[in-house]
């Protein structure tokens, strides 16, 4: 009993995508069906075919495809290709600025003692 369970949980991720998959390729397979034959006879069969279309290609796309890539792109291009990068440790520091009535506002228009330049 507790192998079968431990094997549950070592491919509990990869049965919880595989899941959601196939609940987003479902919803797919129907809303096509229904948009383009409407409810007829037979509804169950395209439902059917389309679910398995969507599902071997969204299956081999997230479970396969990209799991591959990044794979790939970490280990044959070396860390600069990483999804993750390092983070550096320093934090950013924030400038702490004084509320005093010393400010002075921006100015919005030029000052008069100002020549405007000519546009072109």
């Amino acid at each position: 009993m507790s192998a079968s369970r431990s094997v549950l949980v070592t491919y509990r991720p990869l049965l919880r995508r595989t899941g959601i998959i196939a609940g987003i390729s479902l919803l797919l397979a129907i809303l096509l069906v229904i948009y383009v034959f409407g409810v007829q006879n037979e509804l169950l069969v395209r439902v059917f075919g389309a679910f398995f279309l969507f599902f071997w290609l969204l299956a081999v796309t997230f479970l396969g495809v990209v799991p591959f890539i990044n794979w790939a792109a970490a280990n044959w291009f070396g860390p600069g290709w990483a999804v993750n990068q390092p983070k550096s440790d320093q934090r950013a520091r924030s400038v702490a600025v004084p509320n005093s009535p010393s400010r002075k506002s921006a100015r919005l228009a030029p000052r008069s003692d100002q020549k405007p330049k000519p546009r072109p």
